[in-house]
């Protein structure tokens, strides 16, 4: 399993992780056998960093991680969140108690005395992120921390945020069809030292081998009032990626590998977190590090599915609150 370190002085992890959310029902219906099944197999793979939060499925997700961790003993690296206050109305938080506060429950949660990786999961913009980075520094100077990160930042959050205590990662969605991070977010964590975590990187399930039915989702699924996922916006991004599937078969690639190769062509200080609820689909991703892209495959890839090529937005309206906006 290839390794790349979180931060100028973090740990080294798998090159790829694991997102946790899906452990809490976000995207249908699961179970913890399931959920342990794919832990299970992402550790036998060599994926030792998983990332989840203390807001997803309101502490499920922690809670199914730290079973594992305690009935498996496997030495992960282990990221979690905090800062978002379930609603209604959905709010933000950064204040040093409620911090503290949260990030003890999820140490119970997780069985752990501490975590490699804390993020602020959304940034309160009424509060200076100085303040909160100072917060954050407290706890790492108290080994309840490993390093801190931000979430959904712009790259100016993340230089004010690195001038008071170094940064460890920032994490914000980043594939083939979520690519604003180019526009300075990437350049800026590569400038600074600082990891760069893309979170759904197979566009939340779209760059799968089998195209999505969003008609077939469950009713409690996140993606159904996604605009990229609800007409007719979702029929122009399906032909689109019809063609990088024809594409990635043509080569006999996988092709979420083939995506998540793509993103990991993109730096050396990029660790993508996939998520899954499913051994298989997850063991379909390792064929990522047997995959160098050519200069002939990234043309291709970029006429395929051009920048800004997705209709629709990444977020409704009332799911980007709280994600800062640079451009």
């Amino acid at each position: 399993m290839q390794k790349r370190r979180l931060g100028a002085t973090g740990p080294e992890a798998s090159a790829i992780g694991l997102g946790c959310m899906s452990f809490a029902g976000f995207f249908g219906s699961t179970d913890e056998d399931a959920s342990m099944a794919c832990m299970q197999a992402a550790v036998d793979a060599g994926i030792d960093f998983f990332d989840t939060a203390n807001i997803y499925g309101m502490g499920r997700s922690e809670n199914v991680v730290g079973r594992f961790l305690t009935e498996s003993k496997a030495r992960v690296t282990i990221a979690t969140k905090v800062g978002i206050v379930p609603g209604p109305p959905r709010r933000f938080d950064n204040s040093a108690d409620y911090i503290r506060s949260e990030l003890e429950a999820s140490l119970k949660r997780l069985g752990r005395d501490h975590v490699e990786l804390y993020y602020i999961h959304r940034r309160e913009a009424e509060r200076p992120v100085e303040e909160v980075v100072e917060t954050l520094a407290t706890l790492i100077g108290e080994g309840l921390i490993g390093g801190y990160g931000l979430s959904e930042v712009a790259p100016s959050t993340v230089r004010r945020a690195h001038a008071v205590h170094p940064c460890m990662a920032v994490q914000n969605e980043y594939s083939l069809w979520s690519r604003q991070p180019e526009l300075g977010l990437l350049q800026t964590c590569r400038e600074l030292g600082v990891a760069f975590i893309p979170f759904s990187p197979l566009a939340r399930g779209m760059l799968g081998e089998v195209p999505l039915d969003p008609e077939q989702m469950e009713p409690k699924d996140w993606r159904r009032t996604n605009p990229r996922f609800t007409q007719p916006n979702y029929g122009y991004n399906l032909a689109a990626v019809d063609g990088f599937r024809r594409f990635c078969r043509d080569r006999g690639w996988a092709v979420s590998a083939a995506a998540l190769a793509w993103v990991l062509d993109k730096g050396e200080h990029l660790i993508p977190i996939p998520g899954t609820r499913s051994a298989a689909h997850l063991r379909e991703w390792l064929g990522a590090y047997d995959i160098a892209l050519t200069e002939d495959d990234r043309a291709e890839i970029e006429r395929l599915l051009p920048a800004g090529f997705a209709h629709g937005d990444r977020y409704s309206d009332a799911q980007i609150i709280g994600v800062e906006r640079y451009c």
